[in-house]
C-alpha cells in the first residue's frame, strides 16, 4: 500500500478485551503497558523467554509490546526484517555502533555529522582504541582510499547535519561490500523514511533520531534502528540489555500516533522549506543557503536522484555579518522557536556552531563549512509566508 495508507495501518495492534459476562471490545488505539515485567506461564516458558527475548515479553528494558508494535511499523517502512527501538537517537546510534566495532579496529565516517555522532567516534572510542579518518563521504573516491585492512565501519549520515551534504549511499555501499567484513551504516534522521530508505540503496544498518520527524511533536526523546534480523538481534542482545538503552511504553505509544501524520507533515514540511530556502537564496543578508533541493546545492544532482517525495525540511543559511547577526537574527524572530531540536511541526532555529557541533574544534568546523555566522533551520508547517515574514522582519534588524 502507499506510504500513507501504512503509516495509519500497518501492524497497528488492536487489543481484543474479553472477560465473562462482558461483551467482546478492541481498542482502536494500541493500549498503553505501563509495567515494568510480566507475568510468565510456567518455569519452562519462563526460562525460554529470559533466554530468547525476542520471543516474548520478559521484562521491559528488553522489550514491550508497545515498542514491539512501533518496530514492527519501522521495519516495515524501512523495507527491513527488524527494527529496535531505543532511548535517543544517540541510544540508537551506539547500540549499533558498538555491536560492530572493536578495540582494534579502524571507521571511517563524514567530515559533516551531527555533534555528538562525531563525539562518539572522536573522544569516546577513540579511548577504547577504535580509531578513525573523517572524509568527505560525497566523494566516493576518498571513501575507498581511508578504508584500511582493520576497517569495520562506513559511517554516512545523509543529509548531513548541518549542511546538508547529500552522500550516494549506493555508490558508497558498493564500494564498502567490495571489501570483506565491512558494515555500512547510514543515519537517515534528516529524510525519515517518507524520503529515502537507506536499506533499498544497499546500507546494512539504518538509524533514526526518532525523537525528529518519525515523532514530530517534539514530546519524547527516541531512536531507532532497522536492518537484517541477525544485525537487530545482535544489537539487542547484549548491547541494549548491558547499556541499558531502553525506550520506555508511553514513548512508543507516542511515537506510533505522531508517525500516523508523517506523510501529510512531510509534504508540508517539504513545501515549505523550498519556499523559504528560494526566499533566503535572493536575500541580501544571506551569503549562502545550504538545501538540496536548491539548484545550487553542490550535491542536488544526488539528492534528486536518491529522495523521494521532496527534500526535506531542513536548511543552513550563513547569514552576513558573523555571530553578532546570528545573534540579532536569533533574539528577534517571533515565530521560529530557538531550540536545538529539529523535525517538530513547529519551526526551531539553532546556531550549530555554538550548538550541536561546539565539540568541534573552529578548524574543524571551517573545514566542514560549519561557519560562526550560519544558523540552522528546522522548517515546520506553519503558513509559509508567516515565516518568511518572519525571517525577513529578524534579518532587517541587522
Amino acid at each position: 500500500m502507499g506510504i500513507n495508507t501504512d503509516l495509519l495501518h500497518a501492524h497497528q495492534l488492536h487489543a481484543r478485551l474479553t472477560g465473562s459476562y462482558k461483551p467482546q471490545a478492541m481498542a482502536h488505539v494500541s493500549p498503553i503497558y505501563q509495567t515494568s515485567t510480566y507475568v510468565l506461564d510456567d518455569f519452562d516458558s519462563a526460562v525460554y523467554l529470559n533466554q530468547h527475548v525476542d520471543e516474548g515479553f520478559v521484562y521491559t528494558r528488553f522489550g514491550s509490546p508497545n515498542c514491539d508494535e512501533l518496530e514492527k511499523k519501522i521495519a516495515h517502512l524501512e523495507h527491513a526484517e527488524a527494527a529496535l527501538s531505543l532511548a535517543s537517537g544517540l541510544g540508537a546510534i551506539s547500540t549499533a555502533v558498538l555491536s560492530i566495532v572493536q578495540a582494534g579496529d579502524h571507521v571511517v565516517f563524514g567530515d559533516v555529522i551531527y555533534g555528538c555522532s562525531y563525539t562518539l567516534f572522536a573522544h569516546v572510542l577513540s579511548r577504547l582504541g577504535v580509531t578513525y579518518t573523517r572524509v568527505d563521504t560525497t566523494n566516493v573516491d576518498e571513501v575507498e582510499k581511508a578504508i584500511k585492512p582493520n576497517t569495520s565501519l562506513v559511517y554516512v549520515e545523509t543529509p548531513a547535519n548541518p549542511t546538508l551534504k547529500i552522500s550516494d549511499i549506493k555508490a558508497i555501499s558498493d564500494v564498502v561490500h567490495s571489501h570483506k567484513g565491512i558494515t555500512m551504516i547510514v543515519d537517515s534522521t534528516f529524510a525519515s523514511p517518507y524520503l529515502q530508505n537507506p536499506l533499498d540503496l544497499g546500507a546494512d544498518l539504518v538509524v533514526h533520531s526518532a525523537t525528529k520527524y518519525l515523532c514530530g511533536h517534539g514530546t519524547v526523546t527516541a531512536g531507532v534502528i532497522a536492518g537484517s534480523k541477525e544485525r537487530i538481534d545482535r544489537c539487542r542482545m547484549p548491547y541494549l540489555q548491558c547499556f541499558g538503552a531502553v525506550l520506555d511504553p508511553f514513548a512508543a505509544w507516542q511515537l506510533m500516533q505522531g508517525m500516523k501524520t508523517l506523510g501529510v507533515r512531510m509534504e508540508r514540511h517539504c513545501s515549505n522549506a523550498m519556499k523559504v530556502a528560494q526566499f533566503l537564496e535572493n536575500h541580501p543578508k544571506i551569503d549562502r543557503v545550504y538545501y538540496p533541493g536548491l539548484e545550487s546545492h553542490p550535491t542536488h544532482a544526488i539528492a534528486k536522484k536518491q529522495m523521494h517525495n521532496g527534500f526535506g525540511g531542513m536548511m543552513s543559511a550563513d547569514i552576513k555579518g558573523g555571530i553578532d547577526a546570528v545573534r540579532t537574527v536569533m533574539n528577534n524572530v517571533k515565530v521560529f522557536s530557538l531550540a536545538t531540536s529539529l523535525g517538530n511541526v513547529d519551526s526551531l532555529i539553532q546556531h550549530s556552531p555554538t550548538m550541536s557541533h561546539f565539540d568541534m574544534t573552529p578548524e574543524e568546523r571551517h573545514a566542514a563549512s560549519i561557519f560562526d555566522g550560519q544558523v540552522r533551520l528546522s522548517i515546520g508547517i506553519e503558513d509559509v509566508d508567516d515565516l518568511i515574514n518572519d525571517l525577513d522582519q529578524a534579518l532587517s534588524l541587522i
